[in-house]
């Protein structure tokens, strides 16, 4: 049997629980990980917003494991490979969007928070040795989506300057890492005079607080791209503080999905607006590369033991975070 974390029955906290079920087979093509940790992102609380009880899901999308078992046609992994799985499946070369069959785990019964879990080794690649298996753990879908927020979509290089609302998060953390390591001046905004400390040490050049006037507090400057996050709380100020021409990249909407902005201005100021959500498989691997390159580390916020679970989910209910959380489960 396999102690896997589930959700059912019950919205919130109250649904989760560690379940015990069959060893699941591994097909021609599939590889099992024995899990050594799994990261905690926003997107498991809102499965646990849900009841599910029906058809349970299992919870997480991040992991990083060792390879225990391998299909007959398996060839990119051995066992004892130390890996890392990419957190969605159906979408394998960068493009516009995603495929329509596009799905991320920990939406279904496949999850990534269990003593074990079989995925197509398409779906795994070998843990750069630079990282710690907490770090390895809570990479995957933060890092992925801020890589193709501000790559793909965003285009930032050397010299540009880039604001990030709302830093802290796991996913604005590694937009800090990202931007810096490609040479981009970065500033960062949040209501945390702490968090703002921290993205300072970590690199950023000015800290601006969420109720203060940002084109005043950057001197009047404004900045080519700004990788948006928090939504209506913060989009309009966002639009203010970019340069004419500039570009909004917008990947999350945590204070409320609908804004109001003036469409005139957007204009005659020939700014661009993308959408953007997680990435390709084939960015997953370019987001690895430029991890491995740069050797950029996750800033771990917290790691729980696997039976605290119920304690991690709570830090990351109330946002008390400032980086990422990790379960150690193996």
């Amino acid at each position: 049997m396999v102690k896997t974390l589930i959700h059912s029955g019950k919205v919130g906290l109250e649904g989760l629980k560690w379940e015990d079920r069959a060893e699941q087979p591994t097909g021609p093509s599939e590889i099992k990980i024995k899990v050594k940790a799994a990261g905690l992102n926003h997107r498991d609380l809102f499965a646990l917003s849900q009841v599910h009880e029906k058809h349970p899901v299992v919870i997480g999308s991040d992991a990083a494991g060792i390879v225990v078992a391998v299909g007959a046609e398996v060839m990119r992994f051995k066992i004892g490979d130390e890996v890392m799985i990419y957190p969605g499946s159906g979408w394998r070369e960068n493009s516009d969007t995603a495929p329509e069959t596009f799905t991320i785990l920990g939406s279904s019964e496949q999850g990534a928070m269990a003593e074990e879990i079989v995925v197509s080794e398409e779906n795994a690649v070998h843990k750069p040795a630079n990282l710690s298996w907490e770090e390895a753990g809570v990479l995957s879908l933060s890092a992925l989506t801020a890589y193709r927020a501000i790559f793909t979509k965003g285009g930032v290089s050397e010299g540009m300057k880039v604001l990030i609302p709302g830093i802290g998060g796991g996913v604005a953390n590694y937009l800090l890492q990202f931007a810096k390591a490609a040479g981009a001046i970065v500033y960062v905004t949040s209501r945390s005079q702490e968090k703002l400390g921290m993205a300072l040490q970590h690199g950023a050049e000015k800290g601006l607080l969420h109720d203060e006037d940002w084109v005043e507090a950057m001197g009047g400057g404004k900045v080519d791209v700004v990788i948006e996050s928090v939504g209506a709380a913060t989009f309009d100020k966002s639009l203010d503080v970019v340069r004419r021409g500039g570009t909004i990249v917008t990947f999350g909407s945590s204070t409320g999905d609908l804004v109001t902005f003036d469409l005139r201005k957007f204009f005659y100021g020939q700014y661009t607006l993308k959408g953007s959500t997680m990435g390709s498989f084939e960015e997953y691997e370019a987001m690895i590369r430029f991890v491995e390159d740069h050797d950029l580390h996750p800033v771990v916020d917290a790691v729980y033991p696997a039976e605290e679970f119920m304690e991690a989910f709570q830090r990351l209910e109330n946002a008390e975070q400032t980086g990422k959380i990790a379960l150690q489960i193996g």
